[in-house]
């Protein structure tokens, strides 16, 4: 009797911790999705700030070095201030250096565009997982970036895009494929990625 009221006990006992531990687990997720979404929030709104202050005061190809320049550097504040990998990356590629998805995104991507398909808003649009990869475990999260008016300056058709951009960016991304876009669009996100060991 003595036994089996001690394995009851030591069962409940470790019914209690794992029912613990997962909810640990769980509250840390959502606290990592949460912080995420909030530095993708601020990388978008910097990002924004910055190319309106640059197409007003020096005009529509300023935006290309906005892009170019000022989004990987305001990607990487964030980066070493979180201890992260934050990167925009696209649906269609412009700097294959910079903004190629890997085999995870793309599939959040496609999600992505089912969802919007099916009449989900963009911009309140994330999703996070916990990853387990080759070299290690990982949290990764993605937030939705949807085209506006303004990014058909140098996303939009043919004839959206004027000249002089069209010019640099024949020059810049011979390859280009990051165009024709319409408002609305589902241009990229912003991906981020995190040991699962670092919060």
């Amino acid at each position: 009797m003595f036994f089996k009221t001690r394995r009851s006990i030591i069962a409940l006992s470790l019914s209690l911790s794992l029912g613990s531990m997962g909810s640990a687990l769980a509250q840390s997720t959502e606290q990592r999705h949460q912080a995420a979404e909030a530095a993708s929030k601020t990388f978008l709104q910097k990002l924004g700030r910055t190319m309106k202050a640059e197409m007003q005061s020096n005009g529509p190809v300023a935006a290309i070095k906005v892009c170019e320049d000022m989004a990987p550097e305001i990607a990487a504040d964030i980066s070493r201030e979180k201890g992260w990998k934050v990167t925009r990356l696209g649906t269609r590629v412009r700097n294959p250096m910079l903004a190629m998805p890997d085999v995870w995104e793309q599939k959040v991507l496609a999600n992505f565009q089912e969802r919007a398909n099916k009449g989900e808003a963009l911009k309140n649009m994330t999703y996070s997982e916990l990853t387990t990869e080759p070299n290690g475990k990982y949290f990764r999260f993605m937030k939705a970036i949807g085209v506006k008016p303004l990014c058909l300056t140098c996303h939009g058709s043919q004839a959206d895009i004027p000249k002089e951009v069209k010019a640099l960016l024949q020059e810049r991304y011979p390859h280009d494929q990051a165009i024709d876009y319409k408002p609305g669009n589902l241009r990229g996100a912003v991906s981020i990625k995190q040991p699962a060991n670092s919060l």
